[in-house]
């Protein structure tokens, strides 16, 4: 069973397809009115207020935050990389009819999704606004380079409205922006006291790729917070995803994992390396960060889904066996 983010995914597209009769894909790109999306703003409310952060690295404890509950859904449940306001901007294109006034030649809206690497959104900001190779590469730089001097996970995911012949320096500049509003605005002296913004979105990209929404994001960041406490490998697949993805001649960047991946030469396996990976894997959003910093309090150091998406965690490799041979048969 698809999990809930490839769900709304599907339907966000789908919602694209009866009203063009075509899809261009997850960073998918419409020929638009530019009123279209300004209406779902107003909806939508810029906050400065901090992250809540509910771990401790240099004690090694996690202490749940009441205020995150609150901040989640108050603050982020209206920002763009919500899965509530892509079903909000679904509903609004069936009920405003907004699908007779689409065809404009002028303007474009390009989306990132939460979870896509840079090369993702390279290759898709690249192929909606017929950028040369210099020109993507341009794009890619300025974002990473752009201060604060953050190599990964800035490439913001939401929806970006711009005319059909966008520059990657106007790019580049409503992508920043949009990172440094929706997590560097949130993410004060304090906060960075607590976790190094690096960190955090290292752990909110490995989140993106691990869990199936907000709860299980909280969830799995326990698991990953214990195991960073004990100097235990992550042992994270995603990880094997990355480092398979980046390899020239791999056709897909997130790849089927195999067992002999594990074995991977490359700092970012987490099987054969103690810690974080150097640079986040993927684009995480402000939910996947507001979860790194607010892990559920958990004994559990071992996890898995099912098929269908549901949820087992384990606070030994025992039991963890136990669980996946009573599902499977066997352990795995």
């Amino acid at each position: 069973m698809p999990s809930t983010k490839t769900l709304i995914r599907l339907a966000y597209t789908f919602v694209l397809m009866l009203t063009f009769g075509a899809t261009v894909g997850i960073g998918v790109l419409i020929q638009s009115k530019l009123q279209i999306f300004k209406h779902v703003a107003v909806e939508t409310a810029t906050t400065t207020e901090p992250f809540p952060v509910g771990v401790d690295p240099q004690n090694k404890t996690i202490v749940e935050n009441p205020a995150v509950d609150a901040f989640f859904y108050n603050t982020l449940a209206h920002t763009s990389e919500s899965p509530s306001w892509w079903q909000r901007v679904a509903v609004l294109f069936f009920e405003k009819n907004w699908y007779q006034n689409l065809a404009s030649p002028v303007s474009r809206v390009v989306v990132i999704w939460p979870g896509e690497r840079t090369e993702e959104v390279k290759k898709h900001f690249g192929d909606i606004l017929n950028w040369s190779v210099e020109e993507r590469d341009e794009f890619v730089s300025l974002v990473q380079t752009s201060a604060p001097v953050l190599q990964e996970g800035k490439f913001f995911p939401s929806e970006y409205v711009t005319h059909k012949d966008a520059r990657p320096d106007e790019m580049a500049i409503l992508v920043t922006s949009k990172f440094n509003t929706e997590i560097q605005a949130r993410y004060t002296s304090d906060v960075a006291a607590e976790v190094p913004l690096d960190d955090a979105l290292v752990i909110a990209s490995l989140l993106e790729r691990e869990a199936r929404d907000f709860t299980n994001m909280r969830e799995i960041s326990g698991v990953i917070w214990n195991r960073l406490f004990l100097d235990m490998p992550l042992q994270l697949d995603a990880t094997l995803q990355y480092a398979r993805g980046s390899r020239p001649l791999e056709p897909k960047w997130w790849p089927v994992v195999r067992p002999s991946d594990k074995y991977i030469n490359s700092p970012f396996n987490t099987y054969q390396n103690e810690g974080l990976p150097p640079t986040p894997i993927a684009n995480p959003s402000s939910e996947a960060v507001l979860a790194a910093l607010n892990p559920r309090h958990t004994d559990c150091l071992y996890y898995f889904h099912d098929n269908a998406q549901n949820y087992y965690c384990s606070p030994t490799y025992e039991e963890h066996i136990a669980k996946l041979r009573q599902l499977y048969g066997r352990g795995r």
